[in-house]
């Protein structure tokens, strides 16, 4: 059985921070930072209850996640696309695999400068008989049809090239996103407090290792030497 799906999942369970969403005026900001999957994550049923709630008229969707399950991402996105409101998409940190599809239900798409965009084929995971698992990938082919058009319809590429794009697991940095027309433009770092880093994308083969290298320790020993000093200057001085 393949894995991947349940041990992206599973390895960020308690990484993220759901979803929750604040009012200003006419505006409604949804956060979700976490991954997408309904046992291990945030849902469908989840973002269906806070939608729910929301009357006004523009959305501010923003997202840091690194994904997850393939049928709950397009059962969000087509609960944005039903929604009254107009909806944003400010990805803060990260936008991978299931979480870029929730940004196709945006009319306009903002990227943090250092952020990432993610697009693969469509991933699941399931138990049963070899006419079961047929019937998933024959489902799972025509969502990533179904995707491969949004895609298209929003970047204006082909839909040949978005398939290589997501064959290959192909991850665009904030202007390479742009260019590509995946996002409209990049806004700065200090509108965003999001960590891309905050995941493990352990089970993504191409995850730049800038989301997956520790940071470099930092030497604090030169900076204790200047303290050192100054309080003995001070010390002189008084």
């Amino acid at each position: 059985m393949h894995r991947k799906l349940f041990n992206l999942a599973q390895a960020n369970q308690g990484k993220g921070q759901g979803i929750r969403a604040d009012v200003s005026n006419d505006t409604a900001t949804i956060y979700v930072y976490d991954v997408i999957d309904r046992y291990w994550g945030v849902s469908a049923a989840d973002l269906a209850k806070t939608l729910a709630g929301i009357t006004a008229p523009n959305i501010t969707l923003r997202i840091n996640s690194p994904g997850g399950d393939v049928f709950e991402g397009r059962a969000m996105m087509a609960q944005l696309v039903g929604h009254s409101a107009t909806v944003t998409a400010r990805i803060d940190g990260l936008a991978a695999s299931a979480a870029s599809v929730l940004a196709l239900a945006a009319s306009e798409v903002e990227i943090a400068e250092g952020g990432f965009y993610m697009i693969h084929k469509g991933w699941t995971w399931m138990m049963g008989n070899a006419d079961d698992l047929r019937d998933a990938a024959d489902l799972l082919d025509k969502v990533d049809s179904a995707i491969v058009d949004a895609y298209a319809g929003k970047s204006g590429k082909s839909a040949d090239e978005i398939v290589a794009w997501m064959k290959a697991e192909t991850w665009f940095g904030a202007q390479e996103a742009v260019d590509a027309g995946f996002c409209d433009r990049i806004m700065p770092t200090t509108a965003t407090k999001a960590s891309a880093r905050a995941f493990n994308l352990g089970v993504y083969d191409k995850a730049p290792k800038a989301l997956t290298e520790a940071p470099p320790a930092i030497d604090e020993s030169a900076r204790a030497r200047s303290l050192a000093r100054l309080s003995l200057y001070e010390r002189t001085a008084a």
